[in-house]
């Protein structure tokens, strides 16, 4: 495909307009101002593929939705009205014995359709039966790093739960994806394990070389609990202690962590990804950005599971960290748009270990997303980049495709049978508010 006459904004903060972008199999092969279609060395191919018109269209890097549980689409507005540890304990959980793997595979293929129309091209995930989750990551040709979230205590044996068993199943189909999807280990949190399990799991990371996700310091219940628990550690010392650090880490959300905390995380591989949408409407708090960013670490964004958000629509989660981190810090210029871009999808990709991706440029992979700047609630355009995080809707994402395929396109999923999809969800609904009726 051939994208003629088109805006390229970059997440370096580069934006490049009237510009052409060739991509050919799976990688971009030229971005530039002159017309491939004139250059000897790429009139065979350009002359060959189809010509997008990029008039009044913006391309960006795809989103990287760093945190989500995305077969959670199946509880969205179920657990409505109630604090993290309520919300997990008396709605979450029950309805969660519930699911099948397949259940979670039709849900995960609803969360992915969505992902899909907000501009993203991988996220990661923290959930369990991973292996049907990556089934319809690469039926679906989206790209994700997924880890199967373990919990456990002190009378449990990593290698003989089904945390392990899933994540070697995982590691299997991984080797087959071409690249699509990555398995990473998984903590749940500090509260929800012990020490002994934790460093089995590192061991283990270190053995496999596989990164790391984890729940960091969410709540100020959390926070303070571990404190009494450890001797006054909070979680970040606590996994430091405990070596968690020394394997690339996605920290997801981070409200309460202290100076001190980010003293520590500063010294290794790990990404904070900032989720602010989850953690306003749980009650949980507001994480502060801008001491992450003077110590130094990497910021991605995530929207969290669909049930506590309640959408994975990566163009509002992006927007709204932006608003609420100027309101926090009462300074309208905290959080450039550059800035934002560089940390949905750069970072994110970084944090996924993908060095192919996260940029335009010859020779990365096709990872990019269209936005179509003609609608009426987008005039008139000063700055494109400044209309991006501000006006944007996920409704102006025209394409989204993923290593140079075309996932999702003006309404429609090429990869994915819509119809379908929602059908099997509103069955899966019903089958389990049934069973929840029948137990009750």
């Amino acid at each position: 495909m051939l994208f003629s006459n088109i805006t390229v904004f970059n997440s370096d903060g580069n934006i490049m307009p009237k510009h052409f972008v060739l991509v050919e199999g799976e990688k971009i092969r030229y971005l530039g101002r002159q017309d491939p279609r004139k250059l000897p060395e790429f009139q065979e191919t350009a002359a060959a593929e189809e010509i997008y018109d990029g008039s009044d269209k913006v391309m960006i890097p795809g989103f990287v939705n760093a945190h989500c549980h995305v077969p959670m689409t199946l509880l969205r507005g179920y657990g409505e009205g109630l604090a993290l540890h309520d919300w997990l304990e008396k709605r979450i959980y029950p309805f969660e014995d519930l699911l099948t793997g397949e259940d979670m595979y039709w849900g995960s293929l609803l969360g992915i359709a969505e992902m899909l129309q907000s501009g993203v091209t991988s996220f990661n995930d923290m959930y369990m039966c991973i292996e049907n989750i990556g089934r319809a990551v690469v039926e679906s040709g989206i790209k994700a790093n997924l880890s199967r979230s373990l919990a456990g205590g002190p009378q449990d044996k990593f290698k003989l739960m089904a945390a392990y068993r899933e994540t070697e199943r995982a590691l299997e189909m991984s080797a087959a994806s071409h690249g699509l999807l990555l398995i990473d280990a998984g903590l749940h949190a500090e509260y929800s394990s012990v020490a002994s399990l934790t460093g089995e799991l590192l061991d283990y990371a270190k053995e496999r070389k596989l990164r790391m996700q984890v729940h960091l310091s969410e709540t100020l219940k959390e926070h303070e609990e571990c404190k009494l628990r450890h001797q006054g550690k909070t979680p970040t010392a606590y996994f430091a202690d405990l070596g968690l650090f020394d394997v690339p880490t996605v920290a997801a959300h981070g409200v309460y962590l202290e100076t001190g905390d980010l003293e520590i995380l500063r010294n290794y591989d790990v990404t904070l990804c900032h989720c602010p949408t989850s953690n306003l409407k749980l009650g949980s708090g507001i994480a502060r950005l801008r001491a992450w960013k003077e110590h130094g670490i990497r910021i991605s964004l995530g929207t969290d599971g669909a049930s506590s958000n309640n959408n994975l629509n990566m163009l509002e989660e992006i927007t709204m960290a932006s608003y609420v981190q100027k309101g926090l810090e009462r300074d309208p210029l905290f959080l450039s748009t550059a800035e934002l871009l560089q940390m949905a999808s750069f970072n994110g990709a970084l944090s996924q270990g993908r060095r192919d991706t996260g940029n335009l440029a010859a020779g990365l992979a096709a990872d990019l997303t269209i936005v179509d700047f003609s609608a009426p609630h987008m005039q008139p355009v000063y700055n494109p980049a400044d209309n991006l995080f501000t006006t944007a809707q996920s409704s102006d994402i025209a394409l989204t495709m993923v290593n140079g395929k075309v996932l999702y396109r003006d309404g429609s999923w090429p990869t994915l049978d819509i119809e379908q999809i929602i059908w099997q969800a509103r069955r899966i609904r019903d089958e389990k508010l049934e069973l929840i009726q029948d137990n009750s």
